[in-house]
């Protein structure tokens, strides 16, 4: 079984590029299977479905979706081997800029919307600074300079990852995806780990509580640089 885990900003196309892409692998013959994975609500299941590949959505809720992901890695893979797949493609929702969904065997894939502005690839973290593949949406909307300077930002965070510009619309550099994940190693759960730690989730908050005043929470706790920092914590 080959993983590939897809992450990025919310919004960026990941689902249509996908779909360009898969589409491709079905046409040589390749079968994939597909996790959607996102908060409260998704409709992208129809579409990976539309195409006939295989799809179960999975709702995280109130959970952090990286750790909801996690958690059900290995009944992901078992269900992609039950439907005969050679590929199992985790579409996994933006939540946080400090997402780390990759695996150290999964082929990790960042898409990042162009127009987002020119820092945001310095002001997202591990879900673009540890991708193998950037790849850039709606750079049409923007000017050639302002692509060259988003390009070398993201390769500022990440110098070694592969940097590809698609349209999700038109399909336009998604077959170049595609390859990349025909050549994507394969996984063993049985050695597989984290690439980057996941986003913290221990405090009070977490567990439900909703008083604000301070003296009420403990856990990892952190408080902006030069505010008092309470005594109990």
């Amino acid at each position: 079984m080959k993983m590939i885990i897809v992450a990025g900003t919310p919004g960026s196309g990941k689902t249509a590029v996908l779909i360009h892409a898969l589409r491709s692998l079905k046409q040589r013959g390749l079968n994939s299977s597909v996790i959607k994975i996102d908060c409260l609500y998704t409709d992208d299941g129809k579409k990976f479905e539309k195409i006939g590949i295989p799809t179960k959505v999975g709702l995280s809720m109130d959970m952090c979706p990286d750790h909801f992901a996690i958690y059900n890695i290995e009944d992901m893979i078992d269900w992609a081997d039950e439907n005969g797949s050679e590929y199992l493609v985790v579409e996994t929702a933006g939540l946080c800029h400090r997402c780390a969904p990759y695996t150290v065997n999964s082929l990790g894939v960042c898409v990042i919307d162009a127009t987002s502005g020119p820092n945001t690839p310095l002001k997202v973290g591990p879900f673009l600074s540890t991708a193998d593949i950037a790849v850039i949406t709606k750079g049409d909307m923007i000017s050639q300079a302002e692509r060259e300077i988003f390009r070398e930002r993201i390769l500022e965070v990440n110098p070694n990852c592969k940097v590809i510009e698609a349209n999700g619309l038109s399909g336009q550099g998604c077959i170049e995806l595609a390859e990349e994940i025909v050549k994507s190693p394969e996984v063993s759960l049985d050695e597989e780990k984290l690439r980057h730690s996941a986003p913290l989730a221990v405090c009070t908050l977490c567990v439900g509580e909703t008083k604000v005043n301070k003296k009420h929470h403990r856990g990892i706790l952190r408080r902006i640089d030069g505010f008092q920092t309470y005594e109990g914590e």
